[in-house]
């Protein structure tokens, strides 16, 4: 796609996309092309610089690409959250006691979340019992 800036003989602008060069000039002499403004079919390009893509330009449209990927992202582990806490039993501060009695066979095996500090988390491991945390949002740590 062309775009040119162009212009009526009363002076008014306006911007028209095209598919190939002739076919600004097929539009003009047909006199399909006509000024949004007066309806003059007296149409003439305008001067314009060209769009010329620089480095910025592209870190720019890299920069977007990656915050909607980064939204993207983050939707998609908000959304597994949900389904993980969905189908788990909420134990609170208890999460390190009920890991233990799970499984050691005291409980009920069962899907559990809850919290429990860096030194409780260390020791579960260390028994063997298989424990991941769930991630912090950067928009949930504010």
């Amino acid at each position: 796609m062309i775009k040119y800036s162009l212009s009526c003989e009363n002076a008014h602008t306006f911007e028209g996309w095209f598919s190939a060069s002739a076919d600004f000039d097929t539009q003009v002499a047909s006199g399909f092309l006509t000024c949004p403004v007066c309806s003059s079919s007296s149409i003439s390009k305008s001067l314009m610089a060209p769009s010329v893509s620089t480095a910025r330009k592209k870190e720019e449209k890299q920069a977007m690409v990656m915050d909607i990927a980064r939204q993207e992202a983050i939707a998609k582990i908000r959304q597994a959250i949900a389904e993980i806490k969905a189908s788990a039993e909420d134990v609170g501060e208890k999460f390190p006691e009920e890991a233990r009695k799970i499984h050691y066979g005291e409980a009920d095996a069962r899907g559990i979340v809850g919290q429990a500090s860096l030194g409780e988390v260390r020791d579960l491991l260390e028994e063997g019992i298989e424990v991941a945390p769930m991630p912090v949002l950067p928009e949930d740590a504010n």
